[in-house]
């Protein structure tokens, strides 16, 4: 059985760093691109980074592009979201996805629907 389960969310000041984590059961991670969604209270679902093998390799969203960066551990079957330089607009509850399509790995993937989605992990950036 597939599940994302998310990790390592919490509350961070501005500035600060935050590491969330997705750990995958049920399928091998180098098999799928594996996204990081965000929704904040009222706001549309927004995709902010994917990662996929070495062919694919990883894409931004420019909200986050040189603040956030996405990685994988294979022997882990997980995927880490390291987020650096925190902002409130960051504020979000934080959900990875999986799809076996690697160009799904991309802008236009974000906005298609994934085939497997975690719970979420909430992420609040206050003072």
């Amino acid at each position: 059985q597939v599940q994302l389960v998310e990790s390592g969310g919490g509350l961070v000041q501005p500035g600060g760093s935050l590491s969330l984590s997705c750990a995958a059961s049920g399928f091998t991670l180098d098999d799928y691109v594996i996204a990081w969604f965000r929704q904040a209270p009222g706001k549309e679902r927004e995709g902010v980074s994917c990662i996929g093998n070495s062919a694919i390799g990883a894409y931004y969203a420019d909200s986050v592009k040189g603040r956030f960066t996405i990685s994988r551990d294979t022997a882990k079957n997980t995927i880490y979201l390291q987020m650096n330089s925190l902002r409130p607009e960051d504020a979000a509850v934080y959900t990875c996805a999986a799809d076996v399509r690697g160009y799904y790995c991309s802008a236009y993937g974000f906005t298609a629907g994934y085939t497997y989605r975690g719970q979420g992990t909430q992420v609040t950036v206050s003072s």
